[in-house]
Order: C-alpha cells, then structure tokens, then sequence
C-alpha cells in the first residue's frame, strides 16, 4: 500500500453527501482509538468547499472533538474533471467512494485510482457495476498494485463475510447456504435514503445488460458440490424464523458467487451454492410488499415510469424510501440480523450420493444497516487494506469483499466495532 509517499492514508470522496456523512463520522472514530500510531493522516473529497467543511463540522460537534476540522485536509474535485480526480488519487493511499449511483459515476473514480497506483473502496450494491470494474479493470489495476473493493458496506459484507465464517466455522465442508435478512425498527418504522431507490431503478430498468454482459463473459460453471440447494418460491414460509420471506435483490447473490468462484479457482477451496432472502413478517407485510413490487415492476419498464418512480420514491415504496432519508431516532431505533442455514458434509463422509449430514446456522447482527453498518463495514475494509497487507490477494486487481479479505482480520475488526459474526448452532444431522 502506497501510504509512506502519500499525504494521506485515506480519503473520503462524497463526503458531504448522505451515507458520505457517517463514513466521516466513522473515520474520525477510527481516528483515536487506542494503539493506532501515528494517527490516521485523511481528508474530504468533494466539489463543495463549504459542504465539506461543514460535514467536518458536523462531526466535531457530534463527536466532542473541537480540533477535527484542523486536523481533516480538504480536496476538492469533480467527478466531470478527470485531472481533479488524478490530483485527489494522487494524495490517498485509499479512496473511499461514496458517490452514486455508481453506474453512473463509478468509473472515473476506478480509472484515476488505477491510472495512480492507489486503492479504492466503494459501497455499491449494483451486481452491473460491480461486475463490469472487473471485466474492464482487472488486469490494469494487477499492473498497478491498486486494490479495487467494491460492495464494501451493508451490500455485502455481512452475506459476503458471513458466509465464509460459516464455511470456517463448520466441521467438515460446507456445500450449501441460505441467509434471511431481518431488519428492525423502532416505533417511528424504517427508511431508507432515495439514493438506494434510484440505483435499483436504474438496475431493474437495466437488467437485459447486465445478463449480456455475463453471456459475453463465457465464464465456466463454478461446480456444484453435494445436493444442489434448492430455489425457494418467490413468497415462501421458513419455520425457523416464523416468518415470510422473499428474494433479497441486493448484490449479496452476485457478489457471494463471485467470490466462490475466486476461492475455488485460486484458492482451490470447495465452492458453496448461496441463496438470499428476507424475511417480512406476516401475511399483511406480503401483501402490502407484492403490491409494491407490482408497481414497481411495471412503472420501471418505461421512461416516464421510472421518472415518476424517482419523482415519488415515498408513494411508490409505501414509506420506505424518501428524499429526507431516516430521522436520527430511525437510525438510532433500527438493526439488522442476518442468520445463514448452511449444510455439509462430515470430515470423511463423500458428498457424492449422499445428502448432507452436517447442519449449522450462524448470524450477523449489527446497527442500523444503510448507513450505520455500512459506514462501519466501509472504514474497516479500508484498515484491513491499510493493515493486513501480507494477508491480502498477492497483486492487486478488482475484488469482492470475500476475495479480498478471506485471510485478514477484517471479522476480528468488525465483531470489535459492533457488527457480530456468531454460531447459533451446529449438528449433525
């Protein structure tokens, strides 16, 4: 990592926008915790000298530390201006990327990193986006020593990690996982920043490239080891839960598969089959979520329907989703679970013809998810990246959070900032 030529070791890019404002308040906490010396050298990124210092300001007062500002550099640059973006990569060892929709503003920010020799960190849960940095940048920025992460925050490290704990919790080999995802809310309900909105607009509205785009790929099928894991229907009942559930369509199916396969052609790790869902409560929750989905479906397939959707993400999403984004007290009211049920085979007992023999289930809990756990998983993948380089990929390239970090502490760091990995149970069968 290039941090001794370098004025800074991070920098945080969008840093006034919404989720760029907790990442700031995570890097300043970061910042002075015991043992890190000498202190972390880091700065704002962002068009708007005012808005950036204000978010500095921001956090000072939020955090009791009347010197921050003084100790923050500023840059300021713009995603339009490719020259502002080399002279910002130029001074980070790591970028923090907090500026999206990424399909439409990621990839200046890969090409100045790589173009720079510097590492960059994004929170992007669109699969498309994710999966064209790799096919497009791979190679150069393994040239370049650069480490480009996306998918770092809530999309998905706890699915992408939580799986591998499980695989190295489990005695014998793991073949097949499901997750449920269970948000909680205080009284006042959840919601979630219309951000999150537009990038899965545009994603639905653009799934016929993105299926293009693996076709073209020609990758072969990763093998499948043991029973293959059967697909649940699109509103099912999970008994252990006593609850709904439905398809999770976030990036956490995209990105867990794809780090299975860098673990099984690398690493040559046997690969585990995933599936993801969330879970909804009762029979009113799906009712009111197909009627959502309905909507959504049909108004994202045309011009004026998206642009309605994007106009109304509150009357569209049912409340969910709004251009204020969540009150502190939703936030500071809100968390997640996230429980893996995965099955295996014992240490000497062949997966071929058999059915599984072993089960376990572990879980991920932490704080509120889009930007509380995503600020934290975000600056924790960056302090591996900083820390744990002998741990890492040997050259750099484009990398799931699961390919990255398999070997590092990152776990260890997040499970001591709030964000639990824990084995519920584990049998055999």
């Amino acid at each position: 990592m290039a941090t001794e030529a370098r004025p800074f070791h991070l920098v945080v890019l969008g840093a006034s926008g919404f989720t760029g404002q907790f990442v700031v308040q995570e890097v300043a906490r970061e910042q002075v915790i015991p043992g890190l010396s000498p202190r972390l050298p880091w700065a704002v990124a962002g068009r708007s000298r005012e808005k950036l210092q204000r978010v500095v300001e921001r956090a000072a007062l939020k955090l009791g530390r009347p010197t921050l500002p003084s100790e923050v550099g500023i840059i300021i640059c713009d995603i339009t201006n490719p020259a502002s973006l080399d002279e910002m990569a130029k001074q980070a060892a790591v970028v923090l990327n907090c500026v999206g929709p990424y399909r439409f503003y990621g990839e200046p920010v890969v090409k100045a990193c790589i173009e720079n020799g510097t590492s960059c960190i994004d929170i992007c849960g669109e699969p498309q986006f994710l999966e064209l940095m790799y096919w497009k940048y791979h190679e150069k920025a393994a040239e370049k020593g650069s480490y480009i992460i996306g998918s770092s925050g809530f999309d998905s490290i706890p699915a992408d990690l939580g799986v591998i704990y499980t695989r190295n919790k489990m005695n014998g080999t793991l073949t097949a996982v499901e997750s449920f995802l269970t948000l909680h809310s205080g009284p006042e309900g959840l919601c979630i920043h219309d951000g999150t909105w537009k990038s899965a607009v545009y994603g639905f509205a653009d799934q016929s490239n993105l299926k293009k785009l693996r076709n073209e790929s020609n990758l072969k099928p990763v093998p499948i080891v043991g029973s293959k894991l059967k697909r649940r229907w699109p509103i099912s009942y999970c008994r252990e839960l006593n609850s709904y559930s439905i398809p999770f369509l976030g990036s956490d199916v995209s990105v867990v598969r794809r780090t299975q396969r860098y673990l099984f052609e690398n690493l040559e790790q046997s690969p585990v089959q995933y599936a993801a869902y969330m879970t909804v409560g009762g029979i009113t929750s799906v009712i009111k979520l197909m009627f959502a989905g309905l909507f959504f479906l049909f108004f994202v397939k045309f011009g004026i329907g998206r642009q309605l959707l994007i106009k109304f993400p509150w009357l569209f999403s049912f409340g969910y989703f709004s251009k204020q984004g969540p009150t502190q007290k939703q936030i500071d009211a809100a968390s997640f679970t996230l429980t893996f049920f995965g099955q295996g085979y014992g240490q000497g007992f062949s997966p071929e013809k058999n059915k599984p023999n072993m089960r376990i289930c572990t879980q991920v809990k932490g704080p509120e998810a889009g930007y509380v756990a995503t600020s934290i998983a975000m600056v924790q993948a960056a302090m591996t990246l900083l820390n744990d380089i002998s741990d890492l990929p040997k050259t750099g390239g484009v990398f799931t959070p699961g390919a990255a970090f398999s070997r590092t502490k990152l776990i260890d760091r997040l499970n001591q900032r709030g964000i639990e990995f824990s084995v519920i149970s584990s049998s055999e069968v």
